[in-house]
């Protein structure tokens, strides 16, 4: 009779490396890749993180809202420019969005000088669409990371609302990485049993009554259109103006 060797529990341990996206996925004492704080490589990210930390040092105490997120929230200083003149730059906003990143990086970059200096009334956060790409995270993996951001906010930020956002729909067609995100956000929005996070979900306004995303909106059915980011300022607005006043 062959004898089998137990798997041990360090063969978890699996660091992928491929693409570059350094994802853990599993590691021996149950942590993962979703809430492993960790920087990115690239040049180009760092030095946006060194602009957000310099805008964040500038701002101050004058900020009084924050977005947090990755290339749909970055989105905000291009086909969103715009709406963010007329909604957001006379509340001194800071955006801290940055194309590509992952729960993980916003967990680093939270740590490493986003908020420095920084007392916003609220604070506004979308983020987990990149590690829903195939097997990279879990449901619960994701949710792990959100939450991981939400628990560092309301550490470092006590007084600051938090505006969790619903992670939005993408694909043009239902999916289903579609379903993986709705199964997220189904998580995410217990969260909101804190009285400082105000859970906000208005995907459904990206989505036909077919369930299709038009172009109008996301044109690579995932980044938005100046209509589109007219429809986020829109939907979170009321709460907004009830935390900042006016």
């Amino acid at each position: 009779m062959t004898s089998h060797t137990p798997l041990r529990p360090w063969a978890f341990a699996l660091a992928v490396t491929a693409l570059g996206l350094n994802t853990l996925v599993l590691m021996a004492d149950g942590s993962h890749s979703a809430v492993d704080p960790a920087p990115r490589t690239e040049q180009s990210w760092q030095e946006r993180h060194k602009l957000i930390n310099q805008r964040a040092a500038e701002a101050g105490g004058k900020a009084q809202v924050i977005f947090i997120g990755d290339s749909i929230t970055h989105g905000w200083e291009g086909a969103g420019k715009e709406v963010w003149e007329r909604f957001y730059a006379p509340r001194t906003a800071v955006n801290l969005g940055i194309g590509g990143d992952r729960t993980q990086h916003i967990l680093w970059r939270l740590d490493n000088g986003n908020l420095s200096g920084l007392k916003p009334k609220a604070a506004v956060l979308m983020i987990g669409t990149n590690n829903s790409n195939g097997e990279d995270n879990s449901v619960e993996q994701i949710a792990d990371g959100v939450t991981a951001i939400v628990r560092k906010l309301r550490a470092a930020l006590p007084e600051t609302k938090i505006l969790l956002l619903a992670i939005f729909p993408r694909g043009e067609n239902p999916s289903p990485q579609r379903g993986k995100i709705l199964q997220v956000n189904q998580i995410l929005q217990k969260l909101a049993d804190d009285p400082q996070v105000i859970w906000v979900d208005f995907g459904h306004r990206f989505v036909t009554p077919r369930g299709l995303i038009p172009r109008e909106l996301m044109p690579d059915y995932l980044h938005l259109t100046p209509k589109a980011y007219q429809i986020w300022a829109d939907s979170i607005e009321d709460q907004l103006k009830k935390i900042l006043g006016g």
